[in-house]
């Protein structure tokens, strides 16, 4: 198996998808965001799953990433409603 560098790593552990949406860097910060967001709720699911951490502290852990995203897209200043240049 090849050894993989700190980036590989980080690459495997962390992967980042593109984006494809209206281009903002508010709008970037937080699809940056939001993909953290999933990729953490994804290891606290496995490892609830696994036994090694008990449902309610799952919950607990996800509640404080959602408080934490949510915070984060209001300071960016992003709303719900759609752009009026669509």
């Amino acid at each position: 198996m090849k050894n993989l560098d700190k980036a590989d790593k980080e690459n495997f552990l962390y992967p980042r998808s593109r984006y494809h949406g209206e281009f903002k860097p508010e709008n970037l910060v937080f699809n940056a965001n939001l993909q953290e967001f999933a990729q953490k709720v994804g290891y606290i699911v496995n490892l609830q799953t696994s036994g090694k951490t008990t449902s309610e502290e799952a919950y607990t852990q996800i509640k404080a990433l959602w408080k934490k995203l949510k915070h984060s897209k209001k300071e960016l200043g992003i709303n719900d409603e759609p752009s009026s240049e669509d």
